[in-house]
This record gives structure tokens, sequence and C-alpha cells, in this order.
């Protein structure tokens, strides 16, 4: 699977960095001819200069070039990032929003809250290890969670379809209800909106979440530090994958079930345990190649992790192959990315692992002082690559 690097910024720091060499005016008593015609830098300053005209376009105004939104532009990559900076940060900008967190930290009466809201729209909306209602209960939870917060109430509102099956809406509110009592969380209000038919593909949910923000944790991607490790709780992949055998458009068979969990208690353990915590995320859309990237521009670090490292079930692994696609970009619904001071790794893993959820927690990277922006990944054929964030999008409607 491509990570963008032949298009979007990458591609035009390399053509820039061509142009450039090509209208260089000195040359250099190292420098030695290069196939076509023209001196060129040694390797490593030519690598260098690459690096560094890719730090400058990425740190561009963003501006979104197409006329109409695409299905890129909900895929969590690039072309999403490109959309909220340009239009929805340019439209609503404030201190609160600008942190770009998965939910907002408020001060209320003394009181201190988190609130998130997220809207889910997977296709189908029956799938191997959960449906559409779990999830939207399970993606609002844990988008408190890692911000904190303990959750406490979701509101729900529903989009359906005329025509839609009263059974499965019965289905859908079932999963809905287990789920939160599962989260120990109640659903306290809702809004129904019936639209054609047609125009809904059956039920469309949006949520909103209220949490308390019970312990005073600076938490926050922007916190990362050089000498930080990088944490993933567990296998990555499952949910994404599930979604795509599930359509049933590939001849592919897979025991692999969606990952879909309440992440609050795995959270808990974690920051009970470890007074280093930094940063925590839930590797939804994008999967942890866009948080790693999400990380590396906030807190302008650097971000090294190893693909040897990295852990994916045979079966995802599999099955991601043969549908040409990196399980770390593929979605999670049950696992989260933590960074944690480099000194409490291990105290850190423990911690995670002593939790169900947690049982595979396993450290994959570190942050470097080096390369501030960009994250790079170890190989297993002992090379080193950048992790762009995705321009495209391979698997839309996963959650």
């Amino acid at each position: 699977m491509t990570t963008g690097s032949t298009g979007g910024w990458i591609a035009e720091a390399l053509r820039e960095h061509d142009h450039a060499s090509e209208q260089e005016p000195e040359v250099q008593p190292e420098q030695r001819p290069s196939p076509r015609g023209r001196r060129e830098l040694p390797i490593a300053d030519r690598e260098q200069q690459v690096l560094d005209r890719i730090d400058r376009a990425r740190r561009r105004r963003a501006r979104v070039r197409e006329e109409r939104i695409t299905m890129s532009h909900g895929a969590g990559g690039k072309a999403t990032q490109t959309l909220i900076e340009a239009v929805f940060l340019d439209a609503f900008g404030n201190p609160l929003l600008a942190e770009l967190e998965d939910a907002a930290r408020l001060a209320v009466g003394g009181a201190r809250l988190a609130l998130t809201t997220d809207s889910f729209v997977v296709s189908p909306l029956f799938f191997p290890g959960g449906d559409i209602g779990d999830l939207a209960v399970n993606g609002t939870v844990n988008d408190l969670a890692v911000s904190g917060a303990t959750p406490l109430y979701l509101s729900a509102g529903f989009i359906l379809e005329e025509g839609f099956p009263v059974a499965d809406l019965t289905r859908i509110t079932a999963s809905m209800r287990e789920a939160a009592a599962a989260a120990g969380v109640q659903v306290v209000t809702g809004d129904t909106k019936v639209v054609e038919r047609g125009k809904a593909d059956g039920c469309y949910i949006n949520t909103a979440g209220v949490g308390l923000l019970e312990r005073d944790v600076p938490l926050g991607v922007a916190q990362a530090r050089p000498g930080d490790a990088i944490i993933v709780s567990g296998p990555v992949g499952d949910h994404g994958v599930t979604i795509m055998l599930a359509r049933g458009e590939l001849d592919i068979e897979s025991d692999v079930e969606s990952d879909t969990a309440p992440l609050a208690g795995l959270v808990a353990a974690l920051l009970d345990a470890v007074p280093g915590v930094r940063a925590m995320r839930d590797a939804t859309r994008g999967g942890v190649a866009t948080i790693l990237n999400e990380i590396a521009k906030a807190a302008d670090v650097g971000v090294v992790v190893s693909e040897d490292d990295i852990p994916v079930r045979d079966e995802v692994r599999g099955a991601a192959e043969l549908l040409g696609i990196d399980p770390m970009y593929v979605a999670c619904e049950g696992r989260l990315v933590a960074v944690v001071d480099g000194a409490a790794a291990e105290q850190a893993v423990a911690a995670l692992r002593s939790h169900p959820l947690g049982a595979e927690a396993t450290v994959v990277g570190r942050i470097t002082a080096e390369q501030p922006g960009l994250v790079r990944l170890k190989t297993a054929f002992g090379g080193t690559r950048i992790v762009d964030l995705l321009v495209g999008d391979p698997l839309p409607r996963i959650c």
C-alpha cells in the first residue's frame, strides 16, 4: 500500500528539490556528476535538503483545492486534515477547538468537563463483533476516556431512511443499551429524523458525550517530548479489515472480528499507575499511522517506530495484504496509542497488560528530536521510510 509518497506534499517537495538542484549556481569540489549531466550534492546533503523542503511544504497554510467534497475528506488522512484546518478551524477557531484533541476540556461552574461528538455511517450496519449501535457508544466513550475523563452521559441522534426495518432499529438500540451499561454511561437525550427512501442508506447515528475530568493531568499530543515511548494497547487493524470483509465484495473468508470496546477502564488503569502519561488517542479513522503524524506535527518532534514491534494479527495481516492496504492505516475501535515518559515505559506496559483489553500492549517506537514533524518506520528489511498521512481513501464508511 502506498503512503501518499507519490502524491501530496512529499511529491511536491521532491519536485521542488529537483528544480532547485537544476538551478544550483555553485559546484562544490566534492560534488559529482549525475547521470543527467548535472552536478549533485552528496547523498547526505541531498537527503537533508529534501527533508527540509518536505517540512516547509507541510507547514504551509492549508487550502482545499477541490471544488467539491470527496470521500477522501472523510478518511481521516491528509484531505481530512486540510478540510478541518482550511474550513472548520477558519470558521470556528478558538483556543478550545485549536487543540484538536478527541474531546474539548471545559471549566463549568467549578467542574472540569470533557465534551465530544461523533457520527457513525458504517456500512454494513451489522458486522462480526458488533454493529453501528455499540460502535456509536464505544466510539464516543473512548474519545472521552483518552482525554482523561470519566464518561458519564451520551446523546443519540438517529437519521433514518424511509422503509428502514423497525426490527433492525430495535436491534441497534438494544445493542446501544448493552454497550452503555458495559461502559457505565447513560443515554439521556436524543433526536430522530426520517428522510426519503434512498437518502440515508438505512440508518446514521450521531452521538455526543460528556465526561468528568477528575485527574489534573495535562494530556495532549502536543505534550510529547524527545525520549518518550509510544505504546499501542493491542493488535491493530481488526475493525477496518472486518468491515471490508463483511461487505462481501471480496471472496475472502476470515475469522477476524471488530475490536469495538469501551476503553475507560483501560485508561484508568494506565493513569492510576503511571504519572508520566503525555497523551492518548484511540486509533480510529486513519489508524495508528495518522495518530503518529498528529503527534509529530503537534509537538514538533520526530517519531520513529519499528515495523516488527507493531502488533498485527496474522489473519488481519493476511487479509490486508490481499486487499492491498497497510494495517498501520486501518481503523481500530478498541485500541489506544499512548505517549509516556520513556523512563515509565515498562510500568505503563505492565499497567495496560493488567487489563483484559491491554493484554498485548507493547512499545512500538520513540519520540526523537531529529527530523521534527516526520514519522519514520524502521522496516522489517532493515531500511527506513517516511510514514505520511494518507491522501486517498482505501477504507470508506468504516465507522
